[in-house]
């Protein structure tokens, strides 16, 4: 599927994509205030792109169309999606990878992030793409089908450095499930900076500054 997009190119020299997904009913333009927020180094030359997920029915919400990555079908543990659903989406965000990869941005130049539903597919994305990325982004959000996801790590996907934040008082998604997520992923060898702030489901500011000197680090280890 081709996702429409927002684009903000910090720079007229780009070497680096930052690929970032939205939560359930938001949409692209969602976290494009964030930039300026981030106060990135202006010579990094990062493209970051903001798909808009498909506007489609949600199950949880009654059937409400909203844009959503996956139909949310419960938020019991476990249960919250279909894996066949979710990894469509992991497909198509692969092809914006490739994309980028086309325009000549090395995949260890890319960083995948995601907030709520779209931390679920940036975690997914990530650690099944075939070539090594630059990092991942996951904040207030979860790893459905854990287990499987994590038994097909490759030595490229298992080099992937991990942001990990999450509210301490997130009432949408609770903590025990950054709880859970994150020693699993460092139960399987992946490097993970994980976060917790006294905060909802949402971002805050010391929040931003920590995911800005990591996202400096990420990218800045590459050429």
């Amino acid at each position: 599927m081709k996702l429409e997009k927002e684009i903000v190119e910090t720079a007229a020299n780009i070497s680096k994509s930052v690929i970032w997904l939205h939560g359930l009913g938001a949409d692209g333009h969602d976290f494009v205030d964030l930039i300026p927020e981030l106060q990135l180094p202006a010579d990094m030359g990062i493209r970051f792109i903001f798909p808009h997920a498909p506007i489609r029915a949600v199950t949880l919400n009654n059937g409400y169309k909203m844009r959503a990555w996956y139909d949310l079908l419960s938020l019991e543990r476990g249960k919250t999606a279909k894996e066949a659903d979710v990894l469509t989406t992991v497909d198509w965000i692969s092809e914006l990878i490739n994309k980028e990869v086309e325009n000549g941005i090395a995949p260890n130049n890319i960083v995948l992030a995601g907030f709520s539903q779209g931390g679920v597919i940036a975690l997914q994305t990530g650690l099944r793409y075939p070539q090594q990325l630059a990092g991942i982004i996951a904040l207030s959000t979860y790893l459905p089908f854990a287990e499987k996801t994590l038994k097909q790590l490759t030595d490229a996907q298992r080099n992937i450095p991990i942001f990990a934040a999450h509210g301490i008082n997130d009432n949408v998604i609770p903590l025990i499930s950054w709880n859970t997520y994150v020693p699993e992923l460092k139960q399987a060898g992946l490097s993970v900076e994980a976060h917790s702030y006294p905060m909802e489901h949402s971002l805050c500011p010391q929040e931003i500054t920590d995911l800005s000197q990591w996202l400096q680090i990420a990218l800045g280890n590459f050429s």
